[in-house]
């Protein structure tokens, strides 16, 4: 016991405050397994007392486009330690309306994930769905099924943004759908995403963001511009941006203006926006040239990421995922409730926005006594400090002078060694069981095999990637 506290003793305060927040974590995460035990008790309870037989019915793949408001949500993708995700709401109300029997049975693909707080308006999944047709776009026949024997109706489908809408929260509204071919994936066969961020004009000056953003257009190495992923499988931080701009939204004056930033490109990597948005800002408030871009691209002599904090999540969103050769079925009734859900939404926030504003124009031209014995209205232009959070340093550090993270590189090497994988490999072998290596730096991502990737570090240690691992958030 003693030999416990004398451990405990020896922690530095952030070490202590860590593990204060692991086991609070933990038992959050029994919280939700013990909970989510009891729901699935009551739900089989529930399955019990009224079956449902699928085998009356086909199955038919379909993509789903939907928006929602992430702001109080934990993120897109379902957690071990919350229910409060939206693709839990989502699934919870495939499961009531008896579209679908199981996740692991639905051939389920989503466009992408987003992170903790942030919206979207056009994400977009694919899955199987319970149908009433015997045929058509996507239709598939159940083995051993009795759809065709099934009484009733068999010419009109399901309504599915009816159903799903009456069961799904106020802040995630299905759009639209579309019956897809059975080689449809919405991660996959996705074209172009684009993401938006708004964000107030401040003081900073836009101009030279425009600059700086158009450096970002093209081909380029992003690690020095997300979070590194290496854990998951995320080797290559090759992206291309395909347009970039920076508009303003609405009209106003002494830093009111609201701005929006508009990235497209074919996939992104982990926090990827939120860095660059970070980067802007430090351009815009003069604090860094439109050329540090440039510099942060160049790999070779800036290969460890310097340390930044990357900008809110709140003013995100997923605001478009193309694909070809889709057409979506948008529905009136369906369109006019959820137009009517998201005003009163709208009202609500904007409500808010507007009353602080009233008090800001109060407050802005009241006459304060200065110094001189005179008075004057206090000027602050200060609407888009808080987009980075943070303490903010009275000395400004350049980004290519502070602490910087670890390499690619570095990270591989770690993580080689946590998992005791032999770092000797003959080149002749590789050369034999491999195609077509991709290099990024010092890093050799080789193809084994359909399902899995073989990548080389420094030291030549291999690490064994799965395809699933390598999706972009």
């Amino acid at each position: 016991m003693n030999s416990k506290r004398d451990d405990y003793s020896n922690l530095s305060r952030e070490n202590l405050i860590e593990k204060v927040q692991t086991l609070e974590r933990h038992v959050k995460q029994l919280q939700n397994v013990l909970s989510r035990g009891k729901s699935e008790e009551r739900a089989k309870k529930r399955k019990e007392a009224r079956p449902f037989d699928f085998t009356k019915y086909n199955t038919r793949h379909v993509a789903l486009k939907f928006l929602y408001l992430g702001w109080d949500y934990q993120g897109f993708a379902v957690q071990e330690d919350t229910e409060k995700t939206i693709e839990h709401e989502l699934f919870d109300a495939l499961n009531k309306t008896k579209l679908i029997e199981s996740r692991e049975t639905s051939n389920y693909h989503r466009c992408g994930r987003t992170d903790k707080g942030v919206s979207a308006f056009s994400q977009v999944i694919s899955l199987d769905l319970r149908t009433n047709l015997l045929s058509g776009v996507g239709v598939k026949a159940r083995e051993g099924g009795m759809a065709p024997e099934r009484p009733g109706d068999k010419s009109k489908e399901i309504n599915y943004i009816h159903i799903l809408n009456k069961v799904l929260p106020k802040e995630i509204r299905i759009v639209a759908w579309a019956p897809v071919n059975p080689e449809f994936s919405a991660r996959f066969s996705c074209t172009k995403r684009q993401y938006k961020y708004i964000f107030p004009r401040g003081d900073m000056n836009i101009e030279a963001m425009h600059i700086a953003a158009q450096k970002l257009v093209g081909e380029h190495d992003f690690r020095n511009f997300c979070k590194m992923d290496i854990s998951n499988g995320v080797v290559m931080y090759t992206r291309r941006i395909l347009a970039v701009s920076i508009d303003y939204i609405t009209d106003g004056h002494d830093g009111y203006q609201l701005c929006e930033l508009t990235i497209e490109g074919n996939a992104f990597l982990w926090h990827q926006i939120r860095c660059i948005v970070t980067i802007l800002f430090l351009v815009g408030q003069g604090k860094e040239m439109p050329q540090i871009i440039d510099e942060l691209f160049d790999i070779t002599v800036h290969p460890r990421k310097p340390q930044y904090t990357m900008a809110s999540e709140l003013p995100l969103i997923l605001f478009d995922c193309e694909y070809e050769d889709i057409k979506w079925i948008y529905d009136q009734e369906n369109m006019k409730s959820t137009l009517v859900n998201m005003q009163r939404l709208w009202t609500a926030e904007t409500t808010k926005a507007t009353i602080t504003k009233r008090m800001l124009d109060k407050l802005e031209s009241t006459q304060v006594a200065t110094a001189d014995d005179g008075t004057s209205c206090v000027a602050v232009q200060s609407q888009a400090e808080c987009i980075i959070p943070g303490n903010k340093t009275r000395i400004y550090k350049p980004l290519l002078e502070r602490q910087t993270c670890d390499s690619l590189e570095e990270r591989l090497d770690a993580l080689a060694k946590r998992r005791k994988i032999q770092s000797s490999f003959p080149i002749e072998e590789k050369e034999e069981k491999v195609e077509s290596p991709k290099t990024a730096g010092n890093v050799t991502l080789l193809k084994k095999d359909d399902d899995a990737f073989m990548l080389t570090a420094p030291g030549n240690s291999l690490i064994s990637v799965s395809v699933d691992s390598l999706e972009d958030s």
